[in-house]
């Protein structure tokens, strides 16, 4: 790298999704979670992020509800819990079409499993996403990575069966 651009990717202020990665890779490189070496406070950490992400995701959902499902739908969430070993929470999204039609809810998941060696971002038939966050404004950052998540799953949900599960489709929506 030319040390031009070396010297403006230093002063330009980062990205925070980028910075999010940032965190995770300086974890994996450390050995830490929020500088946290031993697993209980990792999972003081990751409740901690829970509760940050909670009106986050259910507003991700929420959006989902309103805009495509036509408000038809139905936002839960477990809080954190102990499940195989580790420790997860679940915001899901279901409504009258997606149960008719056999299918799972939208699912955002946020979990530490027991071997990991720090917490993740999940779909319900979506990937993993790197979950680093430590305070209110990393959480907030965090609104596009649970949109997409939500927004993916639907489209997943949508392939497992088709487009009839939308409401805003089924109801006359036109662009």
């Amino acid at each position: 790298m030319l040390a031009a651009q070396k010297e403006e990717n230093v002063e330009s202020p980062r990205l925070e999704y980028t910075a999010e990665l940032l965190r995770h890779f300086d974890d994996l490189r450390d050995g830490t979670h929020g500088g946290a070496v031993r697993r209980q406070d990792k999972e003081r950490f990751f409740s901690a992020a829970v509760a940050l992400l909670d009106p986050r995701a259910r507003q991700a959902l929420n959006e989902i509800n309103t805009d495509l499902l036509l408000g038809t739908g139905a936002v839960t969430a477990t809080g954190v819990r102990r499940r195989r070993g580790g420790v997860e929470a679940t915001w899901s999204l279901s409504w009258p079409e997606q149960r008719a039609a056999g299918i799972s809810p939208i699912v955002i998941r946020a979990y530490y499993s027991a071997g990991a060696h720090h917490p993740h971002l999940q779909g319900g038939t979506v990937g993993d996403w790197p979950l680093n966050v430590f305070d209110d404004a990393q959480a907030a950052a965090e609104l596009p990575a649970l949109r997409a998540v939500a927004s993916a799953d639907l489209h997943n949900l949508v392939f497992q069966r088709d487009y009839r599960i939308i409401p805003a489709i089924t109801n006359g929506w036109t662009p």
